[in-house]
């Protein structure tokens, strides 16, 4: 049960790969897999960070550089 489980995770994982377009995020699922020796807790934190990035984006929940620049003004006060 548990092999079928990680050849279906895989299965996904290439058809999300495939249709990813950002060279950012192609470039930070590298540098997760590539650092898979990492601590189960922070490899966990990062694989979780990395999803949710990633539905934000495809749900339209960014910001763009004008709204992400007047945002980082209002909190240093300038």
């Amino acid at each position: 049960m548990i092999a079928m489980k990680e050849v279906d995770i895989k299965q996904e994982l290439r058809s999300l790969i495939d249709k990813e377009n950002d060279y950012h995020i192609l470039e930070a699922i590298k540098t997760l897999l590539q650092k898979s020796s990492l601590n189960p807790i922070l490899k966990e934190k990062l694989t979780s960070r990395a999803l949710k990035s990633e539905k934000n984006i495809q749900e339209g929940n960014v910001y763009t550089r004008e709204e992400l620049e007047k945002k980082l003004d209002s909190r240093l006060g300038r």
